[in-house]
């Protein structure tokens, strides 16, 4: 059962969603359609999150701040239903996307403070950040800012989830890397960087190969490490008697 506090931080979570979506929508004139979607997108999130959250009293101020992300990567993904808004608000969007990267480092900061870390925030600060990527993509996409390859950035770590199903052992633990929450920021930092009007086409598309490639490296170094600790794993059950 969900508790009288989660219900209403998920409701304020809604309002800060459509209250985002109705300034994004804003220019050249209000529009329904940016914050209807910005809402239905965070309805799901909000189901999702009931369920996970099914016994717990409240979010705790780490996953609040996790959830205000949440709000924000909602209201940026229901102006995908009006792709020009990637270009016509450009400012506003990256102003919003820039401070969700900045509160990523925040709830990280709360939840070892505060003593909030668990296996529930990390996941939750982790596929909001995959989604405000993917969001960033498919609006550069829709917009014509970009190729449609820019979608492999957004949908590589989706990719990896889907792996994991087929083959289990990708679902395994990773270590804490540095390299990774670094390739995050820079994917985030390249995303932001093209949108702003005043970067070439040219340079927009080098500085978007450059952040698939450093990702896709990243990637592969997980893959790799996740494979040599599954061989070890099969070694070491052969030579135990």
């Amino acid at each position: 059962m969900t508790s009288r506090l989660i219900k209403a931080e998920l409701a304020v979570g809604a309002l800060a969603t459509g209250g985002l979506a109705m300034l994004v929508s804003a220019s050249p004139g209000p529009s329904w359609q940016p914050p209807a979607a910005a809402v239905f997108v965070y309805g799901i999130v909000a189901s999702i999150l009931v369920m996970a959250l099914a016994g717990k009293h409240g979010l705790g101020w780490a996953n609040r701040v996790t959830l205000l992300r949440a709000a924000i990567t909602c209201a940026l993904a229901g102006a995908l239903v009006q792709p020009s808004l990637f270009d016509e608000r450009a400012g506003l969007i990256v102003s919003l996307a820039l401070v969700s990267l900045v509160l990523d480092g925040v709830d990280g900061w709360l939840a070892r403070r505060n003593g909030e870390s668990s296996a529930f925030g990390a996941r939750f600060d982790m596929e909001t950040d995959g989604a405000l990527i993917l969001v960033l993509c498919a609006g550069l996409w829709l917009s014509g800012l970009a190729p449609a390859w820019v979608l492999a950035i957004g949908l590589m770590r989706p990719a990896f989830l889907a792996g994991a199903l087929i083959w289990p052992w990708l679902s395994k633990p990773l270590p804490d890397s540095f390299r990774r929450k670094l390739v995050c920021v820079v994917q985030v930092a390249v995303l932001l960087i093209a949108l702003v009007p005043f970067v070439t086409a040219l340079m927009r598309v080098a500085l978007l190969a450059v952040a698939l490639l450093a990702l896709s490296i990243s990637f592969a170094t997980d893959i790799a490490w996740l494979l040599r600790t599954r061989q070890a794993s099969k070694h070491t059950e052969r030579t135990i008697p």
